[in-house]
């Protein structure tokens, strides 16, 4: 069984598809990267692809494109992206494995790498996009 990087849902391909659609520029997808930053310690970061890094992996839905920053991957392993509407906001969510907490207001995380071991011990290959 194969076990891709990410997945997302049809509402975050959607979303993906609809900044893609009116950047203006000539964009790809968007690339998930973390970076540090917050009072958790790391922070989920969204940006617009023009070039693609040849590195990246990359995660196709319904027509739309996210790419992987390598450094990120092992943090991002099992990750479920979602796109949420509420009352008050709106924005990408990430159902994360390897979170192990979060702050108070949700914009910052504690993320541990994936335990490839354990990944292995249960039959599951990482898939990496070339």
């Amino acid at each position: 069984m194969a076990f891709a990087v990410m997945s997302m849902t049809d509402a975050a391909a959607a979303r993906v598809r609809e900044i893609v659609d009116n950047s203006g520029e000539p964009a790809k997808g968007i690339r998930v990267s973390i970076r540090k930053g917050g009072c958790a310690g790391m922070e989920y970061a969204i940006d617009l692809v023009t070039e693609v890094q040849p590195k990246d992996d990359l995660i196709e839905h319904q027509g739309a494109r996210v790419y992987v920053a390598p450094e990120a991957v092992l943090y991002l392993l099992g990750t479920r992206m979602d796109f949420e509407t509420t009352t008050l906001r709106s924005g990408f969510t990430f159902s994360n494995p390897n979170q192990t907490s979060a702050c108070g207001c949700g914009e910052s995380v504690e993320l541990k790498p994936a335990d490839l071991a354990a990944l292995a011990a249960r039959g599951e290959a990482v898939v990496r996009a070339s």
